[in-house]
Order: structure tokens, then sequence, then C-alpha cells
């Protein structure tokens, strides 16, 4: 594949080709096949059409949008998204390959970009190489820690003393009020705890779902992986869902990434889903002895008492000068510096 020509092909709905299985990162949830293969089956609009390019030992998931543009491959549930690498290809080289790809065609939308990641920089220089242009951007944060001692005294520790607090209070309560639940396998459980969770988002601060059925499949799928930690609380009284969170172990077990978390909105004044966020966290530390603890996109204020580091994810715009777009979106870049150079 290294030395194939760079080529732009369409992608099934039905899954990955097996050809770029090398290129395939197990180890990590958002560059597997699992990942990809549910996205095309249940995460993009009916008029998306999903495309790989390939070049130079890289491959690029990417999707054609409604209005004809090419984009990476990513949706409101990707966390990251990068380049993939064949064992021993060259990023730089992979970079200039591809750029020629994308050469007198409109700009290129890459985001959910780790900076950290493995060959990007090495492969955003060869795009460069190739004659493109790169407009980078900021695209979201993603809140996380890395805990240098394991276990929950050694984490409940090095929290706020405002959320110790909270947590020993709510936590407390919750003894009185709700059975804690925690689903980790496939089975009658699951199917309950999936129902729990879609009854708990419907009645949520956040009903609206673009993929309702998303979660779902990804949830089923992770559980027969073994990498799934579902939490629910129940009233202790009926048996009615109040708060609901899902988290996936990837990176062989060491990070553990919060994907959703939602409580009922008019249980709110329980702070179930802090209970939650605890009672599920101990259990990561304790049971599974992760040494990672993400908590996905956004900048969400209550974040930063969880976990104590913010890390980047970027967008580049790949521009050819020489194509009107890219003509149109080099003039509307340079405005909006000046814009901002102005206000500053």
């Amino acid at each position: 594949m290294p030395n194939a020509p760079a080529r732009l092909l369409p992608l099934s709905r039905s899954g990955l080709p097996a050809e770029i299985e090398p290129c395939l990162d197990p180890t990590d949830l958002f560059a597997s096949r699992l990942w990809f293969d549910l996205t095309l089956a249940h995460a993009l609009p009916a008029e998306a059409t999903p495309l790989l390019a390939l070049g130079g030992g890289a491959v690029l998931p990417l999707c054609r949008e409604a209005g004809g543009r090419l984009a990476a491959l990513v949706t409101p549930y990707s966390l990251t998204w990068r380049p993939l690498f064949a064992p021993g290809a060259d990023p730089r080289v992979a970079g200039r390959a591809i750029g020629r790809l994308f050469r007198r065609g409109p700009p290129v939308r890459l985001d959910s970009l780790p900076p950290e990641a493995p060959g990007l920089e090495p492969f955003l220089a060869g795009l460069g190489e190739a004659g493109l242009r790169l407009l980078r951007y900021d695209h979201f944060g993603n809140w996380h820690e890395a805990l240098p001692r394991p276990g929950w005294p050694a984490y409940f520790a090095e929290r706020p003393p405002e959320l110790r607090t909270t947590i020993g209070r709510k936590t407390r309560r919750a003894a009185r009020e709700f059975v804690f639940e925690r689903i980790t396998a496939p089975g009658p459980a699951l199917e309950a705890g999936i129902a729990a969770y879609e009854a708990v988002r419907t009645g949520s601060w956040k009903p609206w779902e673009p993929f309702p059925d998303f979660d779902g499949h990804l949830l089923r799928a992770v559980a027969a992986r073994g990498q799934l930690r579902l939490g629910v609380l129940r009233d202790a009284a009926d048996g009615t869902p109040v708060a609901a969170q899902y988290w996936v172990l990837d990176h062989e077990g060491r990070r553990a990434t919060v994907l959703k978390l939602a409580h009922l909105e008019n249980r709110k004044a329980a702070s179930p889903g802090t209970a939650l966020s605890a009672l599920m966290i101990e259990g990561l530390l304790e049971a599974d002895k992760v040494r990672e603890l993400d908590f996905g996109r956004g900048d969400d204020p209550y974040k930063r008492s969880w976990v104590a580091t913010r890390r980047p994810r970027i967008g580049v715009l790949l521009v050819d000068p020489l194509h009107p777009a890219g003509l149109l979106a080099l003039g509307r870049h340079a405005a909006g510096r000046l814009r901002g150079r102005l206000r500053g």
C-alpha cells in the first residue's frame, strides 16, 4: 500500500475494507475498526457519502458532506480523529501523496485532531509541501487526567475541597434513596441498562440526540469486548432510573473515557449525576485499575473539578490557493485574523 498511487475510494456503510487493517489501532477506540464501522452504520446523515483517501501508506476516513465538501469522518460522538498509518510508513511522504490528491479541489476540513497524535506534524508538513495551505483553528477542549498514584483515595484527596464535600454529602444521600447498578457484560442486565440510559436521556436537560440508536449499538459492541462500564442509579422506591452514564476502557485498559452522562432534570436537586460519577470513578480506579480519566469533548465547567488537565483538539483546513473556493477561504481567514488583532 505505501507505494500505490494516491486515490480516493468510495466507502461502504457496511464497514471498512479489510486492506486497511494494518493501519488501524485496536487499542484506541477512536482509531479502531469497531468505531468506524459503527459510525458508518449508525451515525452518518443519509445525504453524506463516506470515502477513503489512501496514499503513501496513510489512510484518511473522510465524508463528502451535503454541500459537496470533503471533511474528516467525524460525528458528534467522535473525541478524536487522525490519519492512520501503515507500519513503516513515512508520515511526511504520506502527507505529500495525500496532498497531491487534494490539489485543484475545494478546501478539505480535518478536525477533532489531537496535536499529540503520532506522525501528525510530519504528515501536515507533507501536505504543505504538496502545495496546500494549512489553516489551523481550535476545535474543542478535552479534559483528562493521568493519575500519578493509583486508587480512589489518592484521586479523591486531589479533588477540590468543594467537590470532596459534595461527593461525601451526595453519595450518603444516594445510599439512602437510590440503588446503584454497574453493568459490564452483554445480557439481560445490559439491555435493561440501555433502556434505563435512554429513558434518562429523554428526561434530561439535553434530550435531543442526532442519532439516537448509536449509543445502544456502541454499548453492545464494547460490552462484547469487555470494555464497557455502564452505571445506572435507580429510585429505591419504584426502580425508576434517575441517572445513567457509560465509560469505555481502551489503551489496554489504562484509560477510561466517559462518552455520555445524563440525569433526570426533575431530580437534579438530589444531584444523582454527581453521586453516580463518584461511584463509577471509584469502581474504575479500584476494580479496573485505570490510570487515566478522560471526560470527552467540550469545556463544560464541571469537568475541571473531576480532572485537572485540558488538552486541545484542533482543526486544519486544507486549502489550494489556485482554486476559487480556496482563495475565498484564505481571504476569510485573513479577515478573521485582522478582526482579532483589532479587537485585541
